[in-house]
């Protein structure tokens, strides 16, 4: 049973792995572009953060 389980996982990594060949550098420039995006989020909101505790004198 579990033999079954773990060669299906590996089957369906084997054919993931084909198409991901396929878009080549594709994945790694999104990744890194969602990462860039979710970077600036972070820091515009710690910004806010900081800026509200600053003015409440939660921050020293």
């Amino acid at each position: 049973m579990l033999n079954k389980f773990f060669s299906s996982i590996g089957h369906f990594f084997e054919w993931l792995f084909i198409y991901i060949q396929k878009l080549e550098n594709l994945p790694n420039i999104l990744f890194i572009i969602i990462g860039f995006v979710a970077l600036a989020f972070w820091l515009s909101e710690q910004a806010r953060y900081n800026k509200q505790a600053k003015e409440s004198g939660g921050l020293k």
